[in-house]
């Protein structure tokens, strides 16, 4: 539990509930963050060693749009009209 920063006393202490929601968030962090700083081309590039990585990589965007909705991020679009002008 290192990444919870909490002691073993402290964790014995937490009802289950709250324990619960703080792995959960960890989780969450985790996966959020599992791919910061690389672009599509670096997945290619790895997932030619470990195909597992491409899937692992279009979890990540789906959970990151999800939120980046909710947060009411506007990501940039392009269309084909933006393309042939």
């Amino acid at each position: 539990m290192k990444e919870l920063h909490l002691s073993w006393s402290e964790i014995k202490t937490l009802p289950r509930k709250e324990l619960e929601g703080l792995l959960y968030g960890l989780s969450q962090y985790s996966k959020m963050h599992q791919f910061d700083g690389y672009d599509e081309k670096d997945i290619s590039e790895m997932a030619k060693e470990k195909p597992q990585i491409r899937s692992d990589y279009y979890k990540y965007m789906e959970l990151k749009s999800k939120y980046d909705e909710r947060l009411g991020i506007q990501r940039k679009t392009q269309s084909f009209a933006g393309i042939v002008d």
